[in-house]
């Protein structure tokens, strides 16, 4: 809706993961070189973790992208499965031709051969789980059996575990014990800090094709407090806030727009000093909200006439 209006040539704070407009802050930059460093010294399983919207989905699709020859990736990025749909998982995106209803005992036979195969060619075969929290306990048992697999000199497969605190919490627990003691590599992502804040919106705006700042310093300040250094909610409260100035005709953002995004944003209502009801937060969100759906009624409106 806004674009035209601040000379940008694409929504710069789209929630979906874009590696084009990564900005590695010292976190990602810190985990990106651990998790490369861990499989280049051949550690069997790697974890990353860290709270809800710091980027580990983009993480994982940025691992996917460089992990180049001599690496060979899978990815699991719905962990809701089951031990033997996991393993036909892999095995379909290392290349293992299988039957179309095969056993269980044939999936691993083939997969093995296959590892073998491939460590053999000088290949590193490498599986990526994203929300690694969700897995069930077969499926955790399944991952570390598999990881049993080696030669006398190498793994034929090591694994990366993306998630949530969460996961730390499932592999405290003693039936986890065996696999807690093969993690010899690990992180944990981080949220921005006010200055990342500042130069995260910057170059997502760059990205975009805006030469110019769009948002005041108290804008960057109120955005960075109430978001916590969360980047996906650094996205929903900037996004939002451009709406906001947009619809009041400004050509940038001050602490008035970004507090009508947050009054707007349940997750982050609490930051506006006083309760969400109260009347300066909810009619701001309210005005907000009528502000979007009028710009759509408009939109739609004027292409059915």
């Amino acid at each position: 809706m806004y674009l035209e209006h601040f000379g940008l040539n694409d929504a710069p704070f789209r929630l979906t993961p874009n590696l084009a407009y990564l900005y590695e802050d010292s976190s990602q930059a810190a985990a990106s070189t651990m998790v490369k460093t861990a499989l280049d010294q051949g550690a069997g399983f790697i974890k990353v973790t860290g709270e809800v919207g710091l980027g580990k989905t983009l993480l994982c699709r940025r691992l996917l992208a460089d992990l180049t020859t001599p690496y060979l990736t899978a990815w699991l990025p719905d962990p809701h499965v089951s031990p033997g749909t996991l393993r036909a998982a892999l095995a379909r995106d290392l290349g293992v031709a299988l039957p179309s209803r095969p056993s269980q005992q044939e999936v691993h036979h083939r997969l093995h051969h296959h590892l073998t195969a491939l460590v053999a060619a000088g290949r590193k075969p490498v599986l990526l789980i994203d929300e690694a929290q969700a897995l069930s306990d077969s499926a955790l048992e399944t991952v570390r059996l598999l990881t049993n697999l080696e030669t006398e000199r190498s793994k034929l497969l090591q694994v990366i575990l993306l998630g949530q605190p969460e996961l730390d919490q499932r592999l405290a627990s003693p039936r986890f014990r065996q696999l807690r003691q093969r993690i010899v590599y690990s992180c944990q992502l981080e949220p921005l800090d006010r200055p990342a804040v500042g130069l995260y919106l910057a170059h997502r705006l760059a990205e975009a094709g805006c030469d110019r700042p769009l948002f005041s310093a108290a804008a960057i300040a109120a955005i960075a407090k109430a978001s916590a250094g969360t980047p996906r909610l650094v996205n929903v409260l900037a996004d939002k806030s451009l709406l906001a100035a947009y619809g009041c005709g400004k050509d940038r953002v001050c602490r008035a727009e970004v507090r009508r995004a947050i009054a707007d944003t349940e997750a982050t209502r609490d930051t506006l000093g006083g309760p969400w009801w109260q009347p300066t937060a909810r009619m701001a969100g309210f005005g907000l909200v009528a502000f979007g759906v009028f710009l759509a009624l408009e939109t739609w409106l004027g292409g059915g006439g």
